[in-house]
């Protein structure tokens, strides 16, 4: 385990997303790590000392002084003892001084005197995160070395729908791991499609699909954790990049087309697992089509095959990865499929088993050579992007 025997400072500031670390030390206590909590006053009446205490199996430290006897708690040795420094959840406050080096409690002073690397998960309303002061600061803290981890879009706790939930405590962890982690595919370039492409009816209609992009951006995810550069070409989707990955926005299916090819031939791994729609219409109206009285009719066009078209450019050296979503005669399809695509490796979804397939955070794939099959039980999406990213890192290295 790449966490055995780490040491890791966790900060914890003042937000209702305090809840989360004590399931973070927890996660990281169980893969081996040495965790010490340093809180911020705030951040007390959010979640008691005793529980992280608790967890961690250390005392949580607040205050510089630890009594009325003199003795006090070393920022600067609680600095260098730490291998890395990870604040979770970190409040637009704390953000704010860490930019400006403000140095008015005993989590800011360790943070100037630590020497590890750095990461900060932001949790705030969407308006605090989107405030041009905010922006700010986080550029200030990502220029100076610091990891940012992108909080996630969702329902906050002031009721309102945005952006500024910290990331969930499992995200965390692999960003951690990642830190310690042998980078297989350093020097690998890869390229991931994601989510959907919507084909325009008129201005305001589409034809679409139900993909989320949670796959693809979780394989973009394992791939740059595992050393790659990574460039993500994605359909609409209200997810985040994952940081340090490059991110191409799309709609449509011939602008998923014209980005892919722009990066294919030099990329070294070609991930596709966007859901690309098959057809569009014909004609776009040019106005938003009024209501008639009677039925209508669209006339349909095939759009461009993008993993077909590009596997006739494949070159030597290249590994390509193609998704079949199947829902009869799954095994069959998907070797067809992968033949006819020239794909390397198929990741076969049947839309028959309960929890995989769209709109779910699960998936259970089986995952198919022309050598032969392996499948997989029900996992996180996070889960099944590691398990395809070894059997990429297997079928590279046979």
């Amino acid at each position: 385990m790449p966490l055995a025997g780490k040491k890791i400072l966790l900060g914890v500031c003042g937000s209702i997303a305090a809840y989360k670390s004590a399931w973070l030390i927890r996660l990281l206590v169980k893969k081996g790590a040495d965790v010490k909590v340093i809180m911020t006053p705030a951040a007390h009446d959010f979640i008691t000392p005793l529980t992280l205490a608790t967890l961690s199996k250390h005392p949580v430290l607040t205050n510089f002084s630890k009594d009325e006897t003199g003795q006090w708690n070393n920022h600067v040795e609680l600095g260098l003892w730490a291998d890395v420094m990870v604040i979770a959840p970190a409040s637009a406050n704390t953000l704010a001084k860490m930019a400006h080096g403000i140095c008015d409690n005993l989590l800011l002073a360790t943070y100037l005197s630590a020497r590890c690397p750095v990461l900060f998960a932001p949790a705030m309303d969407l308006d605090m995160w989107q405030h041009p002061s905010t922006q700010s600061n986080l550029k200030k803290l990502v220029a100076a070395g610091n990891s940012l981890i992108e909080p996630t879009h969702g329902e906050l706790a002031s009721g309102l729908i945005g952006t500024g939930r910290m990331g969930e405590p499992d995200e965390i962890l692999q960003s951690v791991e990642s830190l310690f982690t042998t980078r297989t595919l350093a020097g690998k370039k890869a390229l991931v499609t994601a989510g959907p492409t919507y084909e325009a009816l008129d201005p305001v209609r589409f034809i679409g699909n139900h993909s989320t992009g949670k796959m693809g951006y979780a394989l973009a995810e394992e791939l740059l954790r595992q050393g790659a550069v990574v460039t993500l070409v994605s359909g609409p989707t209200h997810l985040a990049a994952p940081a340090g990955v490059t991110l191409v926005k799309v709609t449509s299916a011939e602008e998923m087309y014209l980005a892919t090819q722009k990066h294919f031939s030099q990329s070294d791994i070609i991930v596709f697992s966007a859901a690309v729609a098959d057809y569009k219409p014909a004609h776009k109206a040019d106005q938003k089509i009024k209501k008639g009285q009677g039925s209508m009719h669209i006339e349909l066009v095939k759009t461009n095959d993008i993993a077909a078209e590009l596997g006739k450019q494949k070159k030597p050296g290249q590994l390509t990865v193609g998704f079949a979503l199947e829902t009869e005669n799954e095994k069959i399809n998907a070797q067809a499929k992968l033949k006819s695509k020239n794909f390397d490796l198929i990741v076969l979804n049947s839309l028959n088993d309960t929890g995989a397939g769209f709109g779910h955070d699960t998936n259970k794939v089986t995952l198919l050579t022309a050598a032969g099959s392996q499948e997989f039980n029900l996992k996180s999406k996070k889960e099944v992007a590691a398990d395809i990213v070894t059997a990429i890192i297997e079928y590279a290295h046979a």
